[in-house]
């Protein structure tokens, strides 16, 4: 029983970082990653920026590219946390191209 409710928490939480990852997508950044981006669970249809769907970056290329910025993009060191970017770029990792 003990197994079934740690599950249960974890999967609820999954849910929560999941639903925070996209409203940092969507909304919290400035500028949104989706005025430039395109990912599908987000609802995002950016023209700028590479296609996240196509491209499927790996958690660790998103967070180089938050902390760093690249190319274009602007570096989002001093406007999001590093717990905003570590959640972030987990949820682009998780969903780009699903």
């Amino acid at each position: 029983m003990a197994a079934a409710a740690l599950a249960a928490a974890s999967l609820g939480a999954q849910a929560d970082d999941r639903e925070a990852g996209r409203k940092l997508f969507t909304s919290g950044a400035a500028p949104s990653c989706a005025t430039c981006h395109t990912l599908r669970d987000a609802g995002a249809t950016g023209e700028i920026g590479p296609v996240l769907d196509e491209l499927k970056p790996d958690e660790a290329r998103v967070v180089q590219a938050l902390r760093n910025g690249l190319g274009v993009m602007p570096s989002f060191r001093d406007k999001l946390s590093d717990n905003e970017i570590a959640l972030l770029a987990r949820y682009v990792s998780q969903v780009a191209g699903r």
